[in-house]
């Protein structure tokens, strides 16, 4: 499986001559979307759902398809009937080649006083990687690659050390990075390297790894 990390939270997945691209928001590239074989979308807050990137992506490729959570699949079903899966915590499906367990609710708190939205995370292939969008979700299940989200609102160095401790994957990448400057990136690649008892690795928009 080669991984492609595109801005923000957006992740590309290649196995067998097909695409999964993770989270398109407007964070990402314009293009991060097209080409996929399949998309899944964490939640609808707009650095992770971009509308008009997924309605591209669907319109270039009559055969892709989209698995999400309801409230980003009800403003897509109707243009794209067929094509567009409603999923939740518990659910398990196969797009593109890729097998998906679909784990969490919730989005992090940001602010007590603030609403919390629905927020799914997906592990791929039995646990090969873990996206778990805007939240700190534990799956039940052994993590080899777990995407960090690494600076938010909604979050802080500690957490995400102790997020990592308590995955115990093998190795961690950064996502949803895009407001991290290059001034800070240091300080966080070291606490993470240092502390979170997995290979801290950051890769740059469009490099890729394979896993």
């Amino acid at each position: 499986m080669r991984l492609t990390k595109k801005s923000h939270a957006c992740v590309r997945l290649e196995k067998d001559g097909r695409t999964l691209v993770l989270d398109p928001g407007g964070f990402s590239e314009e293009d991060a979307a097209l080409g996929a074989d399949a998309l899944l979308v964490t939640h609808e807050h707009p650095d992770h759902f971009h509308e008009g990137r997924l309605r591209a992506a669907l319109e270039a490729d009559p055969a892709a398809e989209i698995w999400t959570l309801r409230s980003v699949a009800e403003q897509l079903t109707a243009a794209f009937p067929g094509r567009v899966h409603t999923v939740g915590d518990g659910d398990t499906f196969t797009a593109a080649g890729f097998d998906v367990q679909v784990h969490g609710e919730l989005h992090a708190v940001i602010h007590p006083e603030l609403p919390r939205v629905t927020n799914v995370g997906y592990l791929i292939d039995g646990g090969r990687v873990f996206h778990p969008g805007d939240a700190l979700t534990v799956p039940d299940h052994p993590v080899e690659t777990l995407l960090a989200p690494v600076q938010a609102p909604w979050n802080k160095i500690s957490e995400v050390i102790e997020y990592v401790r308590e995955v115990g994957p093998q190795r961690v990448y950064d996502i949803h990075d895009a407001l991290l400057t290059d001034l800070a990136r240091p300080i966080y690649d070291t606490h993470l390297g240092h502390l979170s008892g997995a290979d801290h690795l950051r890769l740059a928009s469009g490099a890729t790894a394979d896993l």
